[in-house]
């Protein structure tokens, strides 16, 4: 029996979000945890998942802040490295009236690129039924190194791979870089969700079904394309699946939605002990629903951690 259902490797941040003017006219941003592994994990673990974290983060307030955040949530933070050597990663982000985002970066380097191979409980992977990574590890070395070898040993080890490539352009040299960086992982994944934006980096292909497609033809087992108000699109080997978006009164901030539908998605492959690769198109249905109601959920509040519904909300 697997200790965890989900362990997930990589930044645990500080979303500076927008959050008006003070009485002066000056700008102010508000503290939120976020990280896109992490988002994914939170969303898990309010819904009842057992989950653990693999990460790095400064010897500052916001990683003391990011720390007591993992253990709000339920979250075995036990690998959350710090260090003295860079500050935690910070996230500036502006939103627009509906809600969508621009990011800027503190992080040349931040603390979650620092993360070893040596530093990484492989133990936490070996017993965990799915291992989830974004690409953001794979900007910088050492992160890049501990990230690829901990999938390849969640691969030799069994473990369900589940990989969100998250493409923020600001934190890679060219997109030609990242095209690189973020393909390195495909061939071990079993299931992936990329955005409809991030079609084209991942498979040269801008429609979402033909790279629904590609991808399933190079052996990734499930593949999820978000594509926001639009819905989503699920393939399996069996076919493809269109849902609509679950409905929300009003869109306060996007940040995390790609992730806690993941996280959503993910509640039912562990609940139901199903790999990827056994799932049926009745199961996709099902489970992307449930995921895109968890969605919808978190886009109705600010931050992204802490927007994460319960199971009973849902």
């Amino acid at each position: 029996m697997k200790k965890y259902d989900v362990t997930a490797l990589g930044e645990i941040l500080i979303d500076m979000t927008y959050a008006g003017k003070s009485k002066d006219g000056q700008t102010l941003f508000e503290q939120n945890p976020g990280g896109a592994p992490a988002n994914v994990l939170a969303a898990a673990a309010k819904l009842g998942l057992k989950t653990a974290f693999i990460g790095k983060v400064g010897k500052d307030m916001h990683g003391d802040f990011l720390r007591t955040t993992l253990k709000k949530h339920g979250i075995d933070g036990s690998n959350l490295i710090s260090t003295d050597e860079a500050f935690t990663t910070l996230a500036f982000v502006s939103l627009s009236e509906s809600g969508e985002r621009t990011f800027s970066f503190a992080r040349k380097p931040g603390a979650d690129t620092l993360l070893t191979k040596e530093e990484v409980d492989f133990n936490l992977i070996k017993n965990s039924f799915v291992f989830h990574i974004g690409s953001l590890s794979l900007t910088d070395e050492p992160s890049k190194t501990a990230a690829l070898e901990s999938i390849k040993y969640a691969k030799e080890n069994g473990v369900v791979i589940s990989y969100d490539p998250n493409y923020r352009a600001l934190l890679w040299k060219n997109e030609e870089a990242a095209k690189e960086g973020m393909r390195l992982p495909l061939k071990f994944v079993d299931i992936i969700k990329i955005s409809d934006e991030e079609c084209e980096l991942l498979t040269d292909e801008k429609i979402p079904e033909k790279a629904v497609d590609k991808l399933i033809a190079q052996g990734i087992s499930c593949v999820i394309v978000t594509m926001g108000e639009k819905g989503s699109l699920i393939g399996i080997k069996d076919g493809r699946v269109k849902l609509n978006a679950a409905p929300c009164k009003k869109v306060v901030d996007t940040t995390g939605a790609g992730d806690s539908f993941m996280g959503g998605f993910l509640f039912n492959l562990c609940k139901n002990k199903i790999k990827p690769c056994n799932l049926t198109i009745e199961n996709i249905k099902e489970y992307g629903g449930f995921a895109s109601k968890v969605a919808s959920f978190c886009i109705g509040k600010r931050g992204a951690i802490d927007s994460m519904p319960r199971i009973d909300e849902i």
